[in-house]
């Protein structure tokens, strides 16, 4: 299997461009599924170690369906298979055009939940156009075992989110654990009490929103993703959802741009045009950088073949 490693802002990508399973045809959505219910034990053998790391994302490059794409793509971590990734999709471009698979310019890749438009400035640098995004509920209050009653925002950027601004702990690299565990807590309290999507969707990331100490940065995130690390981006599709949170709380205007920092301070610069559906179409700029291009092997003796489940 051979593949290309990547990060964005420290978040890393692994693209898969040849050796996966034969997930048939139909539309990107119905391939996904069939990743997630019958080759899960390929794409966690991928993820986990020794052959993957702690916040990895995988982009499995398929077939579009829409001939106007460049690259058809199924993004998945350690805890599920993902309907989009922001800094995925700026890996993703990065890695096409270390490939000389395309040039500066705009671009069109198909994903689980839609086709998005990237436009590669140069080598490093994306901004990637998502799927209309929006907030489905506000102010939710869930009751957090060991925590009492937190309130957050229920957004999609392409994934489900449950925003919580400001955060109950400080944004920042020494609160990483317990932060962690915090958004794990919110994460199954939210689940458990029904706060997601407008048809029952389940909340699959966290955000806590807190301040930045430099005066030209909008705010610092935090964002557990399904696999319960923490995004060391500013989680593209995160990024999405509170756009559309911003939007709706007549905080930030359409083309108006701001600058939001991970929690270990990697930027992206985002903006947003009003969706055509009420939402917002969210504008994501980031740098990624290539870091391996290797091959990967599985040896039927080998006894942590599929990875180490933790």
């Amino acid at each position: 299997m051979h593949v290309i490693d990547s990060h964005t802002g420290g978040e890393p990508t692994r693209v898969i461009l040849d050796g996966g399973p034969d997930l048939g045809t139909g539309s990107l959505a119905e391939r996904a599924r069939r990743l997630a219910t019958d080759h899960e034990e390929f794409y966690l053998s991928v993820m986990r170690e020794p052959r993957g790391q702690p916040a990895m994302v995988g982009a499995l490059l398929v077939e579009p369906v829409d001939p106007t794409c460049v690259a058809g793509v199924i993004y998945f971590d350690m805890g599920a298979v993902l309907g989009m990734c922001g800094h995925g999709t700026i890996g993703l471009t990065v890695t096409l055009a270390h490939l000389g698979r395309i040039s500066p310019g705009v671009h069109r890749i198909e994903t689980p939940v839609g086709v998005v438009e990237v436009e590669l400035s140069d080598a490093n640098t994306v901004t990637v156009k998502n799927v209309e995004s929006r907030r489905v509920h506000s102010k939710v209050a869930v009751d957090v075992p060991g925590h009492g009653v937190i309130e957050g925002d229920v957004a999609y950027g392409g994934n489900w989110f449950f925003i919580v601004d400001p955060s109950p702990l400080p944004v920042n690299t020494g609160n990483i654990r317990a932060l962690t565990d915090l958004a794990i807590s919110v994460r199954e309290a939210a689940i458990a009490q029904g706060a997601g999507g407008e048809n029952g969707e389940p909340i699959d990331h966290v955000i806590f929103q807190g301040e930045a100490p430099q005066r030209d940065v909008h705010s610092r995130n935090f964002v557990l993703c399904p696999d319960d690390t923490y995004d060391r981006s500013p989680c593209g599709t995160g990024s999405s959802a509170r756009l559309a949170c911003l939007a709706a709380d007549n905080r930030l205007a359409p083309g108006e741009e701001i600058v939001q920092h991970s929690v270990i301070g990697s930027p992206y610069r985002l903006s947003y045009q009003t969706g055509p559906n009420g939402g917002v179409i969210p504008s994501i700029t980031g740098q990624a950088f290539v870091t391996a291009q290797s091959t990967i092997l599985f040896d039927g003796n080998d006894p942590f073949k599929n990875g180490i489940a933790h």
